[in-house]
């Protein structure tokens, strides 16, 4: 039988002292493994005589009334002794949420009365959890924030419930360092997706950014369980899985589960504050946005998407093609890429995410802008890891406009290609001679035909001790050596080269500073078709 208020307001002594009232609890579980993960206490009153009342009904009347604290302090002592018997069994002990009310802070001893109660019954503090509702901060964030720093002090973790049944959502939690949050899935109702999923995948993944993890409260069906999965919420509260349980019956639940730790929060390298890495005012954003070069932060998923979060002004500037901010931020980051340079850039962000160091690509992307034609530009990207949440990686990337240098690049390699292949065709060999240290630096030729290592050090005597120069020619060569030091401008001479003394026409060019210095001479060995040495005549060795 429904009891009236002034029954309800009047019996409240009687039912503490009865123990009229009793504690349920709703399990939690993480849908991603069916694992047990903790539960919610949530009181039931029981009366002798009108039968059991429900909480829509009672905790009205007793929070308009003032006597809400005593109610709230009576739970969580049931709390305890329930979490008292689990440890004297050895039954698993599973962590329990209990409800503290605005009503209940505003009383200035409650804390230490709980205190009291928790170390009479000597539960450690990691076996409970402290739930404060989003309306409690509304108004008063000041002193919420204070008693949630008091909280934490005594080890509690402190969840806030209810979250986006108010109107301050994100600057409640913005400002309070709740470690846990319940998402009210009313958003839902009774239907995934939709603008309300858009506003839950926002909240949660912001809210894990902010090294929050979320439970969902209130899920009834499958599709609202494996669509919070498919959004990165995995922790699940409702009827989906469990009603409230008497303690007994929860008791039995939490014997056939093997306690695990599912409530992780996004991972950050260590010296990174997340707060102020998304605060507009703070430091870090100051050097982000003008202190270093082209730089952006990217989103990307293990199945391969991926989404800029933000860039600074000098990455526009590095891109060059009057792009604006949003024209970057509202496009999907591989529209800009063709099929292999997306294969390599997504290589090395996987490679950042096992190595957790910087590693560098060089991409071509294809830019259109209002204004200007496409342009295929070269970007040197330094991608570093600094979050990681489930399957998702958060990236710090560094970017380089070096279109113009891989142009030039590929020019002189073109060039070169070109050069080696005219010298194949010609029997020439080339390679540079440093005076000043001695070391000589081989074509690709003298490399391959001779076995000639990419620098030789005191030239030319690794290579006479290896036959390539006669023993009979080595003073002669030394000579040369000594005349290109002494600034002769020109060299030639023919020179039987190897074993096989082929015969070459020996060639050297000097280059002077700009103090007349000689700083290098550059060296070419042409073979000596048949008949030509004869014509030579006295070249052998012409100064």
């Amino acid at each position: 039988m429904r009891m009236s208020r002034e029954q309800i307001k009047n019996s409240l002594d009687q039912a503490l002292k009865e123990e009229q009232f009793v504690i349920f609890i709703q399990p939690q579980y993480n849908h991603s493994n069916k694992a047990l993960i903790g539960g919610e206490a949530l009181v039931r009153w029981f009366h002798p005589e009108n039968g059991m009342q429900s909480p829509a009904d009672f905790i009205p009347v007793f929070e308009e009334t003032g006597q809400i604290p005593r109610l709230d302090l009576y739970v969580f002592e049931q709390v305890c002794k329930y979490q008292k018997s689990c440890i004297e069994r050895g039954d698993n002990c599973y962590p329990v949420s209990f409800n503290v009310s605005r009503e209940d802070l505003q009383v200035p001893d409650y804390i230490d009365s709980m205190e009291k109660i928790r170390r009479q019954y000597d539960v450690p503090v990691s076996f409970l959890r402290v739930e404060i509702t989003e309306s409690s901060a509304v108004g008063s964030i000041e002193f919420i924030v204070d008693l949630v720093d008091r909280f934490h002090k005594l080890g509690y973790l402190v969840e806030m419930d209810d979250f986006g049944s108010g109107y301050s959502s994100l600057n409640v939690l913005k400002d309070l360092k709740v470690d846990i949050i319940k998402l009210d899935l009313k958003f839902f109702a009774g239907e995934v997706g939709g603008r309300g999923g858009i506003i839950i995948s926002s909240v949660v993944n912001m809210a894990k950014w902010l090294n929050t993890p979320v439970i969902a409260e209130g899920v009834e069906t499958k599709d609202q369980a494996d669509y919070m999965l498919s959004i990165g919420c995995e922790l699940i509260q409702g009827f989906y899985y469990s009603k409230p349980l008497p303690t007994e019956d929860y008791r039995k639940l939490s014997a056939q589960n093997i306690f695990q730790k599912s409530i992780n929060p996004s991972k950050f390298i260590d010296n990174l504050d997340t707060g102020r890495f998304w605060n507009p005012e703070s430091l870090e954003t100051l050097i982000f946005s003008n202190f270093v070069g082209g730089a952006a932060i990217l989103l990307y998923s293990r199945d391969g998407n991926g989404e800029i979060l933000r860039i600074n002004n000098k990455y526009l500037k590095e891109i060059s093609m009057n792009l604006t901010e949003k024209d970057v931020l509202s496009n999907d980051p591989w529209k800009f890429f063709d099929d292999e340079n997306k294969s390599i850039y997504q290589s090395t962000l996987n490679k950042a995410i096992q190595s957790k160091d910087e590693e560098e690509c060089e991409t071509w992307r294809t830019f259109v802008s209002g204004c200007c034609s496409p342009e295929r530009l070269c970007i040197l990207s330094s991608i570093q890891l600094i979050g990681i949440m489930e399957n998702k990686y958060l990236f710090y990337i560094m970017i380089r406009n070096v279109t113009r240098e891989k142009r030039i690049f590929n020019e002189i390699y073109a060039s070169d290609q070109r050069f080696r292949a005219a010298s194949e065709h010609s029997n020439i060999y080339a390679w540079e001679y440093e005076i000043s240290t001695k070391k000589m630096r081989p074509c690709f030729r003298c490399m391959r035909d001779l076995g000639v290592p990419a620098v030789v050090e005191n030239y030319p005597e690794p290579l006479i001790d290896a036959g390539i120069f006669p023993p009979d020619y080595a003073e002669m060569y030394r000579g040369w050596m000594k005349k290109l030091e002494d600034g002769v401008p020109h060299l030639e001479g023919i020179i039987p080269l190897t074993v096989g003394r082929i015969p070459f026409m020996i060639k050297y060019t000097t280059e002077f500073d700009k103090n007349g210095k000689p700083v290098k001479a550059y060296g070419s060995a042409r073979l000596i078709e048949h008949g030509e040495q004869d014509a030579a005549g006295g070249k052998k060795n012409n100064v």
